[in-house]
């Protein structure tokens, strides 16, 4: 029985199936040029005709990279008439879907030595750096318009922040600043609307970054959230005069923490998280105030007095419907796309330039924008509306 088992070699299948498929592509695309070439000379191979529009002169060779590996393409040589394919672009020497492919790689975070690493387990052959940033060029354009769209919907509630990253100049590295913001629309899923370098995070570029936002179309803001910076809150009331402005209450509790001894780091934790758990704004301004009393007794000075200092710029979240309050009392949202930009780039080090930085950025959100974050609903919109309602009602009953 043992004698009629037949063994194969897996490897050996795949390969000459793999070689077979490359030779059978090669062979209809050297069959479809050949084709072209009879129809622009209106003649066939050796054919005599009087109506005939040139004449072949041979062919050239030149590697084409498709899916199916590495092919040999004899392109035509023609007198009196010049040859243009229509199937493949002059001068272009991979398959637009692997182009697409190359790019979508860099974009989802592959290095680019992983790249070259993976195109030639894939396709049989090594793609350069060079060949990596001239794609990524071509797709920085459409990055471009992306980043600088119309802004379509309104906007109540807006998340910003900026993210540092290492750039060289004058020979030395500096620090640059790349500003984002993420809106969330008034069918409550979030957009990344815009991102922009912001050099040292002032006044002048939260400035200069609201006024272009405003420019291309944000509306209906009624919420800023996002760090104490003393230049964006110079600046919000200035661009976005309706627009309430909302302290992170995590930055708050580690603004806190920095004056804080570790050993009582957990008790106080607990004390501020109290003030934010309360159900309304004045018990939460009442808590407050019996934290900072409490802080005082341990001997908290500083902590107690920035409690009292900045408390009340983190309640503005409560004037809101209160199925938002775990979405809009933070910038969690926002952090978390920072710390995938610091992934990225964590690799690359300094940038040359600011503008080299921006469009990386921009290309890590643009895809994260495409992915299941922007598709799924933060959050519903319909109790921002209930809450307009019931405050007309009130005030006409006033």
């Amino acid at each position: 029985m043992s004698d009629n088992i037949i063994q194969l070699n897996q490897d050996l299948i795949h390969n000459e199936l793999k070689e077979l498929v490359r030779g059978s592509v090669e062979e209809t695309l050297n069959a479809l040029l050949d084709h072209e070439a009879d129809e622009l000379i209106n003649a066939g191979k050796y054919e005599r005709s009087g109506e005939r529009k040139g004449y072949r002169s041979g062919h050239y060779d030149r590697n084409f990279t498709t899916t199916s590996g590495d092919v040999k393409l004899h392109v035509p040589k023609l007198k009196g008439v010049q040859f243009e394919t229509a199937i493949i672009e002059r001068y272009r020497r991979r398959e637009c879907s692997v182009e697409e492919a190359l790019i979508e790689m860099y974009l989802a975070g592959v290095s680019v030595r992983r790249v070259e690493d993976i195109t030639e387990a894939l396709w049989g052959t090594k793609v350069s750096p060079g060949t990596i940033s001239n794609l990524n060029k071509k797709a920085y354009e459409h990055i471009e318009s992306w980043r600088s769209r119309p802004l379509q919907h309104t906007y109540p509630y807006v998340y910003v922040d900026g993210v540092y990253l290492k750039r060289s100049w004058g020979g030395e590295i500096q620090n640059v600043s790349v500003l984002v913001a993420i809106g969330v629309n008034e069918d409550g899923y979030r957009e990344i609307i815009g991102a922009a370098e912001g050099m040292k995070e002032d006044r002048e570029s939260w400035k200069c970054f609201f006024v272009w936002l405003k420019e291309r179309g944000l509306t209906g803001v009624r919420m800023i959230v996002g760090d104490k910076n003393l230049g964006m809150l110079e600046t919000i009331p200035e661009v976005f005069p309706d627009a309430k402005y909302q302290r992170c209450t995590v930055h708050f509790y580690r603004n806190v923490f920095s004056v804080t001894p570790r050993n009582k780091m957990k008790e106080v934790s607990m004390m501020l998280k109290a003030i934010h758990a309360q159900e309304s704004k004045e018990a939460a301004k009442q808590k407050a105030e019996q934290v900072a009393v409490k802080l005082r007794e341990m001997k908290l000075q500083k902590a107690a007095q920035k409690v009292e200092d900045g408390i009340e710029e983190t309640l503005t979240y409560m004037n809101f419907p209160y199925q938002h309050w775990s979405r809009i009392r933070t910038n969690n949202t926002i952090e978390r796309l920072n710390r995938e930009i610091k992934r990225r780039t964590k690799a690359i080090g300094a940038f040359p330039d600011g503008n080299s930085a921006l469009m990386l950025v921009c290309a890590r959100l643009r895809h994260v924008a495409g992915s299941e974050w922007g598709a799924k609903r933060y959050m519903n919109m319909d109790h921002l509306s209930e809450l307009d309602l019931s405050m007309d009602s009130d005030n006409i009953a006033m």
